[in-house]
């Protein structure tokens, strides 16, 4: 059986009364998830009873729902304390959504920036899981690293709310959302930096359509999808109207750093499998694990892991504390990105022909590390945002040359 985390535990950034829980989070995905990750990644009507029963077991055993508000129905974690097990659930990527933890971007947004009636009407129903909501953000033909390019338009009803239309794609599980978070011009021309608004739009609305499936790499859950004249009530926007990128960046922040902290739990499963397999194959030369090529690709695995874990918590904490973490974040989102790719490859490489079909996880993990160099914006941009914000601190403070 594979331990999750055994195989690396130098660098622990909490206490450890989060210990407990955290292997109770790590035993659960690998008890429950892991076995029926199959039937969830089929899709369908079993998939939809799979993870049923998984919320049901997750609740049993006092483990729904942990870093959502206390009051709305969750753990009431925060996010300092809950950033290892969300490496231990991030495992498998049913993980989130089978402990119900899936919806703390939304909740956390709209928590903070939606009014009366969508705190009053949506957040204790998401934190149940009676509804699910996704986030349209890219859209076809428009560079996804810049949004003022964005060309959904909101405009305004007599009766004070909007009319929606445009196209979104890569919308994570927007065949199964109750709504959609859509950045839309409400005012200006394309390429202005004022007049992008969030709608929370009801999927159920006249003139809402999902389009296609987009599978990414053969996986499916990405969508392309059509808003043809959504009418949208006026207390649906989040935050001010004209100020998504204000609550876009902050949602950005969160949700990269969550998605680095669930590729950590990744890699660290494709690390393990990579070494039970080296420990416990053999062949007419001896065991995997007395050749040096092998512990070549063991001892890299363990560096990106080592190297990359203290980068990521270090965005947390900023994160948690309040603070800006830009450059902290883009270090991050990069390193884990290539880290995950990395270790799932040596993983592969270590399993040889095993590695590449269906009877590992293994490239489900490589297809996921490979994506991850683009989700949430390629590496370049995170390079060049960085790079750009150390030389701005370097130039401000540096005397003005002749």
């Amino acid at each position: 059986m594979i331990d999750p985390g055994a195989a690396d535990t130098a660098y622990t950034p909490h206490d450890a009364h989060a210990a407990p829980l955290r292997e109770q989070v790590a035993r659960f995905i690998q008890d429950e998830v892991i076995p029926c990750e199959p039937a969830l990644d089929a899709g369908g009507a079993d998939a939809r009873a799979a993870m049923g029963e998984l919320r049901v077991r997750a609740l049993k055993e006092g483990l729904w729902a942990l870093p959502l508000p206390e009051e709305l129905g969750g753990g009431g974690l925060a996010l300092g304390a809950y950033a290892a097990l969300a490496e231990a659930e991030g495992a498998s990527d049913h993980g989130p959504a089978a402990l119900g933890s899936a919806p703390l971007l939304d909740v956390t947004m709209l928590a903070r920036h939606g009014g009366d009636r969508i705190r009053d009407e949506y957040l204790a129903r998401l934190v149940a899981g009676e509804i699910r909501t996704c986030y349209a953000m890219t859209e076809p033909g428009v560079p996804g690293t810049d949004p003022f390019q964005t060309a959904t338009r909101a405009e305004p009803r007599a009766d004070g709310g909007w009319s929606v239309t445009g196209r979104k794609w890569f919308t994570s599980g927007a065949a199964n959302a109750d709504l959609v978070t859509v950045l839309a011009r409400t005012s200006g021309s394309a390429g202005d930096r004022e007049g992008l608004s969030l709608l929370l739009v009801p999927t159920s609305s006249p003139g809402f359509r999902v389009v296609r499936e987009l599978p990414v790499f053969g996986a499916a859950g990405q969508y392309e999808i059509e808003l043809d004249r959504v009418p949208v009530p006026a207390d649906h926007v989040v935050g001010e109207a004209g100020q998504a990128l204000a609550v876009a960046g902050e949602r950005l922040q969160l949700g990269r750093t969550l998605r680095c902290l669930r590729w950590l739990g990744q890699a660290q499963r494709a690390f393990d499998l990579m070494c039970e397999r080296a420990a416990t194959r053999s062949g007419s030369r001896g065991p995997l694990a007395d050749h040096q090529l092998v512990q070549q690709h063991v001892f890299d695995a363990l560096l990106a892991l080592r190297t990359t874990r203290p980068l990521v918590h270090e965005a947390v904490t900023l994160i948690a504390a309040g603070q800006g973490a830009h450059v902290e974040v883009g270090l991050a989102k990069v390193a884990a990105a290539r880290m995950l790719q990395q270790v799932a490859d040596s993983a592969i490489q270590v399993h040889g022909a095993a590695g590449l079909g269906p009877d590992t996880p293994l490239p489900a993990l490589f297809r996921s590390g490979r994506a991850a160099r683009i989700l949430d914006g390629p590496d370049e941009l995170h390079i060049t945002s960085v790079a750009r914000r150390v030389l701005r601190g370097y130039a401000a403070r540096s005397p003005t040359r002749g």
